[in-house]
This record gives structure tokens, C-alpha cells and sequence, in this order.
């Protein structure tokens, strides 16, 4: 049923890709299970926004080596010298099938400052410090400076991070839809339970052709 508060407005959609970094995927240190098969999806998405002129953000995580950053839950392994999303390594860059550019490589001290690096034409990378994309990052200013009211989801990995973020973007009135086939983790009860607070649930090919 349509809902003029909560129907996606794709003229002036972003795309928000979570967490889909090289450590995550099959036989990373910290492989999320789902996440690699989930990058082709991504593609679509990020190929389909890039046509499109549309806003990219890519989320990421950077756990520094010391854990002063880290979650309370994996900061003892960190600090431990368990190496996982190192500012620095490999691992902790962009999955390739995201970049628009391979050479292209995460400035890690200003996005741990707190800074938006420009990736390419209205394709940035902002860092965040917790689960959500909205807690302590310029996620929102640099949205709303855009015009953009309706946010697509995708990424790693839905229990955790991108359920946090889309319950944070439903709190600040962005209208949300989530690339069911683009984000690891998924479920069926999770599908319900983002339904019942008004978000859409859609294929990648299908937010393509209606973007």
C-alpha cells in the first residue's frame, strides 16, 4: 500500500553501502558470511547511481592497532594483536567491485578525524566509529546538503550495522529502502520487522530500473 510519508522518492535517492571492506569477505579475517556473494548486487547498485548522478557514501570501519577505537565486544581481540580493518592494510579498503577508481585508497587519518574523502562525482567515503552510520559521522549534514531524502541500503552485515543505520535513517525521517539480495544477513523475521517501520524492500535490478 502506498504511503506519501514513506515511498521512496528515487529523483533524489543515495545509495549507503556498509561496511563492505576486503577483511569481510570469504577468507578475511573477519569474513562475514554472505558479504562476497552479495558484491555482485552492490555493483548493480553502485553502477546503476554512478549512470544516474546520483550520491554515493561508502561507510567503513577502521579499527586502529592500539583498540582505542574499537567496539567494547572486539576491542580485547584487537588489543590482543588481532589485526582486522587496520588503518593502512589491505583489508581494510573497499571491496574492488565498489571502487570507481582501483587504484583508489582510503585516506584513513582524516576519515578517522571525522572527515568526508571524495572518491569521485558525488561518491564519497565517511568512517564510522559504532554500528550506525549516523552515530558521531557528517553522515546527515552531507546528505541534507544534497537534497537527499530517501536512503538505499546495502552491505555487511544486517544484524549489526546496517539494521542500526536504517533505524537510525528511519529516526531522522528518510524515507528507506533496502536491496534485499545487496546485504549480507538478511532474514526473513528482519524483512517483517523493517516492513512494519516503513521500509521497502527491494531487489537490486529493481532499484536500478526505477532509479
Amino acid at each position: 500500500m502506498s504511503n506519501p510519508y514513506t515511498d521512496p522518492d528515487f529523483p533524489t535517492a543515495a545509495l549507503i553501502t556498509i561496511d563492505t571492506q576486503r577483511d569481510v569477505l570469504d577468507g578475511g579475517p573477519l569474513e562475514i558470511a554472505g558479504t562476497s556473494a552479495a558484491l555482485d548486487p552492490i555493483r548493480v547498485l553502485v553502477d546503476a547511481f554512478r549512470d544516474a548522478g546520483r550520491p554515493i557514501v561508502h561507510v567503513v570501519r577502521l579499527y586502529r592497532a592500539d583498540g582505542a577505537n574499537v567496539d567494547p565486544c572486539r576491542r580485547k581481540e584487537v588489543e590482543e594483536g588481532g589485526h582486522v580493518l587496520t588503518p593502512g592494510t589491505p583489508g581494510s579498503q573497499l571491496a574492488p567491485p565498489l571502487l570507481p577508481d582501483p587504484d583508489l585508497t582510503l585516506e584513513d587519518e582524516s576519515l578517522l578525524s571525522g572527515g568526508v574523502q571524495a572518491l569521485g562525482p558525488r561518491e564519497s567515503a565517511i568512517y564510522k566509529p559504532r554500528w550506525g552510520a549516523f552515530y558521531e559521522t557528517p553522515l546527515e549534514e552531507h546528505l541534507r546538503d544534497q537534497g537527499v531524502t530517501t536512503l538505499i541500503f546495502c552491505g555487511c552485515n544486517f544484524p549489526n550495522c546496517p539494521r542500526t543505520s536504517i533505524y537510525e535513517a528511519s529516526e531522522r525521517d528518510f524515507r528507506v529502502v533496502v536491496a534485499r539480495d545487496a546485504v549480507s544477513g538478511l532474514y526473513e523475521r528482519g524483512e517483517g520487522e523493517l516492513a512494519g517501520i516503513g521500509v521497502h524492500l527491494l531487489g537490486s535490478a529493481e532499484v536500478a530500473e526505477r532509479l
